[in-house]
């Protein structure tokens, strides 16, 4: 059965005058997984960017509207975030919400709740953000319905900084419709509220969760327009300010490099180390920016630039030197956890491709140790541990079987 995407190959291929065994060959792939595709099949995105590199087409260029798969085995979840939902999406009906409204709090005492809330996240406690941000989203929701005048605007702000937080975590767990509708109402009061660095660092965020659903050329655009809007005087502008406009220039280049630009790719890195070499270390201030950024931010991710145009060698060449050496990290401060995390799956990566199975595995492990529930929910190590199952030609250990069963990967 013919689809969109394979329509899409298909047309491409033809159009560079190529067969599917050159496109294969030229792109690192096997000539089964083109004829996979362009039959109706399905692929990872990473290997939609293989044969757009080869194509010279945006990877965006392939993709296709289409009919999705039925999902499966998400009852769980939906039970897991009831009250979450319940507390940001209440029902609406022809008068007011039909739901219980929560209670007003002291505005300082929830700034600091959102501040534990933030901290909760990077320590991968998923479990105990989740439980708390139901009645912080009553709380902060409350105390704007009962203050006026400059009160008010704190109080809005303050619940700007609650939707952040919730966007933050939805996304880290893909649940994205929710997400969205967080960050779009945080962005929003935060806007009308005057708070640029807020709505910046909201904009940060909801580049990421685009990024997330593959909507490259949107990511990129929202990303770029607010940088332009909010470029900073480098030589009195505050680490906040800094720092969320690097961030902004990453989020492009993340777009750019996943879709085919490397040009585009390479001066938006340019621009957000220009960010990262005005602060001069990693800066973390939640409500400033969206996380942890600096000079050792930024080398993770030119590394990660080279994970995605599938240069094995040269990740593993960067991954422990220069700014990411013991010793950089030591001066300029520690990146934030989940872009750590990131990095080490790109160099495990980079061992399964290179055939160092061992390796890879030491580098997944790590991260469990240090960061389970977070790699729970990360597809790149559920690729990275299936590519290893499914080229390791030996008996697996039972350290891999482990790994696997952490992971979720059945077969």
């Amino acid at each position: 059965m013919s689809s969109g995407l394979a329509d899409n190959v298909r047309k491409f291929r033809r159009a560079a005058g190529l067969s599917q065994e050159r496109l294969a060959h030229e792109s690192g792939l096997s000539v089964g997984v083109v004829r996979k595709l362009e039959q109706g099949g399905d692929a990872r995105v990473e290997t939609l960017h293989a044969l757009a590199r080869v194509l010279g087409v945006t990877t965006s260029a392939l993709f296709a509207t289409e009919a999705p798969q039925p999902v499966v085995g998400d009852e769980a979840n939906r039970r897991y975030l009831v009250e979450l939902r319940k507390a940001l999406m209440p029902p609406i009906g022809l008068a007011a919400p039909l739901t219980d409204p929560g209670e007003a709090s002291d505005l300082s005492l929830l700034q600091r709740e959102i501040a534990d809330g933030d901290a909760l996240y990077q320590a991968d406690r998923y479990g105990s953000v989740a439980k708390r941000l139901p009645w912080l989203l009553r709380s902060t929701e409350a105390s704007v319905a009962v203050t006026e005048g400059e009160k008010r605007q704190h109080a809005e702000i303050v619940r700007a900084h609650a939707l952040l937080l919730a966007g933050k975590y939805l996304t880290q767990v893909r649940q994205y419709d929710m997400a969205y509708y967080a960050l779009a109402e945080g962005i929003r009061l935060a806007r009308e509220a005057g708070q640029t660095l807020t709505t910046a660092t909201g904009v940060v965020g909801m580049c990421w969760l685009l990024l997330r659903q593959d909507r490259f050329d949107e990511s990129e655009h929202l990303a770029a327009v607010t940088a332009a809007a909010m470029e900073p005087r480098i030589s009195s502008a505050s680490p906040g300010h800094l720092a969320v406009w690097g961030e902004l220039w990453l989020r492009v280049a993340s777009s750019t490099v996943r879709n085919n630009r490397p040009q585009e790719a390479r001066e938006a890195r340019r621009m957000a180390g220009t960010a990262a070499s005005a602060l001069g270390k990693q800066f973390c201030a939640f409500g400033q920016n969206w996380g942890n950024f600096g000079p050792v931010t930024t080398e993770l991710k030119v590394v990660e630039d080279l994970s995605i145009a599938d240069d094995a060698r040269g990740v593993l060449r960067r991954a422990d030197d220069g700014l990411l050496s013991s010793k950089a990290i030591g001066a300029y401060g520690e990146p934030g956890v989940n872009s750590w995390g990131r990095h080490r799956l790109d160099v495990a990566k980079a061992h399964v491709t290179l055939g160092s199975h061992e390796d890879a595995l030491g580098e997944l492990k790590q991260l469990r140790r240090s960061s389970g529930q977070w790699l729970k929910h990360q597809p790149m190590a559920r690729y990275v541990m299936s590519d290893l199952l499914k080229t390791r030609k030996r008996t697996l250990t039972e350290e891999m079987r482990e790994m696997a069963s952490h992971l979720g990967i059945k077969d």
